[in-house]
């Protein structure tokens, strides 16, 4: 699925995302809470910043690493969320669908489905 252009209509888009009851049905809500090219661009960043910190802290057996990690994933998504997106992440109402949504998102830009 490639969103360079505009996500679909957020008034079509379910307003809770709780109602979705699948990982099928979350992802395509996720994109569209997604459409913003900085926001994606933000998450690709945190991700990436992520795993170097998750490689570090195996490599280095220095498990703070690991909070950093969480910082950097965390911090990047909700600064694009808050202020470019302008909504509130769906990891508040679905983490463990939002946690999915953003390694699918990952591959999906580095497989060129998503525009980064």
């Amino acid at each position: 699925m490639d969103i360079s252009a505009p996500a679909a209509d957020k008034a079509t888009a379910p307003t809770d995302p709780r109602a979705l009851k699948s990982f099928a049905e979350f992802y395509p809500f996720y994109l569209t809470e997604h459409s913003n090219r900085t926001c994606r661009r933000l998450h690709f960043v945190g991700s990436t910043l992520s795993l170097v910190c998750l490689a570090s802290a195996l490599a280095l057996q220095q498990p703070w690493f690991l909070l950093l990690g969480l910082l950097c994933g965390y911090g990047f998504a909700w600064v694009g969320h808050f202020g470019f997106e302008k909504n509130k992440p769906a990891s508040f109402k679905r983490p463990l669908y939002s946690f999915m949504g953003d390694w699918a998102m990952y591959r999906d830009i580095w497989l060129g489905r998503v525009a980064f």
